[in-house]
């Protein structure tokens, strides 16, 4: 499973339709919990999703909208035991606000989360086993924030019609995947790019709260989904800037810079009425043709299927 399950979707204020943030993103039984906000154990739960399913949580920076979620998610994953490894990661400037966040009451504490704050303007995670890499990029904002990038490393797409070609079949694929290279049947040494084509890995970026900067333009290139704030309309660029944010037509904007395949919006200023909404769209879609979605509380987003090449 490869989707996105949206917890919240307020900026600095909930409101009765959107809560706080919070975004689920589940990836071959690997969940990353991206800025949990007030209220998103809760939303969880509403979600039919579990601490459990948790192993990684990440967050951009500290601003509460961002981060008030966080004692309840460890107290969660403490009482129910999670058993494996949740790996922390959040600006290492901000390390007195994770020690608040992370003991802010009484609970009998677990020893399974393990701290990774982050410093300098990149820096690559060690993600052990996991099929992915996991990148973390300066942004722009009043505070210290950081993005995040997961990339699934390149693979090969086998072409059936060339391995008949060959008469490589059966275990002589497997050989063939293993080593790069197998004696077919006619004696002739055949190849893996021969009876194959690459298969790009996919990508995901989380972009919160920033202004247009590099690590943007980093963490969205080439992205299958992209989810990026659009906390303001373009009338209001000027309050965006201001305040360190992006409008929905920057959003669009990076996206087709970026060549991104999704573009999911998100981080809505409360000023908008719902009647409004649709504005985010129409002002992204004005600068990419791409599909977008203007997200809503607990839609389950699925991954684009894979590019071919």
């Amino acid at each position: 499973m490869r989707d996105l399950l949206v917890l919240g979707s307020a900026s600095a204020v909930p409101t009765k339709r959107r809560n706080h943030n919070g975004y689920l993103l589940r990836w071959d039984g690997h969940g990353l919990l991206f800025d949990p906000g007030e209220g998103t154990q809760r939303q969880m739960t509403r979600a039919g999703a579990s601490a459990t399913e948790l192993n990684w949580l990440c967050l951009t920076h500290f601003h509460g909208d961002h981060c008030l979620g966080v004692p309840g998610i460890v107290q969660r994953i403490a009482r129910d035991q999670v058993p494996h490894p949740v790996r922390a990661v959040f600006p290492g400037s901000g390390a007195e606000y994770w020690a608040r966040l992370r003991h802010a009451s009484l609970f009998r504490d677990t020893d399974v989360i393990t701290e990774h704050p982050l410093t300098g303007d990149g820096v690559d995670l060690d993600t052990g086993d996991a099929p992915f890499t996991l990148t973390a990029r300066r942004l722009s904002h009043p505070v210290d924030a950081y993005g995040y990038r997961l990339a699934e490393p390149d693979g090969r797409r086998m072409l059936p019609d060339e391995l008949a070609r060959f008469g490589v079949t059966g275990p002589l694929v497997r050989t063939l995947l293993d080593t790069g290279a197998v004696v077919a049947p006619s004696g002739r040494t055949v190849r893996l790019d021969e009876v194959s084509a690459r298969r790009p890995g996919q990508v995901f970026a989380f972009v919160m709260d920033t202004r247009l900067c590099a690590g943007v333009t980093a963490l969205a290139a080439g992205a299958d989904m992209l989810v990026i704030e659009s906390t303001f309309l373009n009338r209001d660029a000027a309050l965006a800037a201001e305040y360190g944010h992006l409008t929905a037509g920057q959003a669009g904007r990076v996206a087709s810079d970026g060549g991104v395949r999704h573009l999911v919006l998100t981080h809505f200023s409360e000023r908008y009425p719902a009647d409004e909404e649709h504005r985010f769209h129409d002002e992204a879609a004005a600068a990419f043709d791409g599909e977008i979605t203007v997200v809503h509380d607990l839609d389950r987003i699925p991954l684009p299927k894979r590019r071919d090449k």
